[in-house]
């Protein structure tokens, strides 16, 4: 979905959605798979406990215990109504200049609502993501949104703060619930402007193209049986093409047949012509052969009567 050269270094990214959609689980593998580059992550977590968390994200293959022990990982789970936000943040700059991380999460921000208003809290995010781009930290954002909510803003309203903004939703159809997930804005690369179907299994996350159709999208069994008819057409056309490519064989077959028939046809008439021909010509010989025999018998016949005739004829003979 992002040109498959994932976020820039250094940039922050937003996960926005409803309860249940993911995001913790999103920002997980994120982190998973920074670690499994030698990068150094640290998870704040306002909500969870960090081996619920950890207990949690085994479920879907994640062994993100393996880097905490390889200090790779920290979690740092704090109650967001234990401080301030003045306090909040200035623990927050305490614990990322002391682990020196690459990747910093918060999750979620919108945690922070419940000890200021929307206004002190967009104030204080923003000074945060300054912090961390001013050290060229990459910072994972996850943000809960009311169901029915907007897409196009965020509880908190630092949609215009984030470099990239990922929106999760639920959707219901056909007696389930399907998770979607596409991409808002990501600032300065290619991305992709089409939904996308995600699938949380004991492998991970599964990322699956959403089928578009006539009647909108369509997820989950709805995708599935649109699959298979799709797939039954396809095989019934395939049956057809290969029927009809039979019967064109046979058809060539018999034509060829036709065709091997009519000429064996042709080469007897040919054969009958030509032993007319050779029997007419023999024909002719022979006539000629008569026709010059008696001719030389005539010759012979037309000489003996002259000759009898010179005998009677000459005084001579007597």
């Amino acid at each position: 979905m992002l040109g498959g050269l994932g976020f820039f270094r250094g940039s922050t990214i937003l996960v926005s959605g409803p309860t249940g959609t993911g995001k913790t689980t999103i920002a997980s593998q994120f982190v998973d798979a920074a670690c499994q580059r030698g990068e150094r992550c640290l998870y704040f977590s306002f909500e969870e406990p960090a081996n619920q968390i950890i207990r949690n994200m085994r479920s879907i293959g994640l062994d993100l215990q393996t880097w905490v022990e390889a200090d790779l990982l920290r979690f740092e789970s704090v109650r967001p109504t234990g401080y301030s936000l003045e306090m909040h943040l200035v623990i927050l700059h305490k614990h990322i200049q002391e682990f020196d991380p690459q990747i910093v999460v918060i999750d979620p921000v919108t945690s922070f609502e419940a000890i200021g208003s929307k206004t002190d809290s967009r104030a204080f995010l923003t000074r945060l993501i300054d912090f961390l781009k001013g050290r060229g930290t990459t910072g994972f954002l996850t943000s809960l949104t009311a169901a029915g909510e907007s897409s196009e803003q965020t509880e908190v309203d630092i949609s215009s703060l984030v470099d990239s903004w990922l929106l999760v939703r639920a959707v219901e159809s056909s007696g389930e619930r399907n998770r979607l997930m596409y991409v808002l804005k990501s600032r300065g690369m290619p991305h992709s402007n089409q939904i996308s179907e995600y699938e949380i299994t004991e492998e991970g996350i599964n990322l699956i193209d959403a089928y578009l159709g006539k009647s909108g999208v369509l997820t989950g069994s709805a995708r599935l049986a649109q699959a298979a008819l799709e797939q039954e057409k396809e095989l019934d056309l395939r049956q057809a093409i290969d029927l009809k490519q039979l019967q064109l064989e046979r058809k060539r077959a018999a034509i060829q047949a036709q065709i091997t028939a009519l000429q064996a046809e042709l080469d007897v008439e040919h054969a009958e012509t030509q032993l007319l021909l050779d029997q007419e010509d023999r024909r002719t010989v022979a006539s000629q052969d008569y026709t010059a025999s008696v001719a030389r018998k005539r010759k012979v016949t037309d000489s003996d009567s002259q000759l009898h005739t010179s005998s009677a004829e000459d005084p001579t003979d007597g």
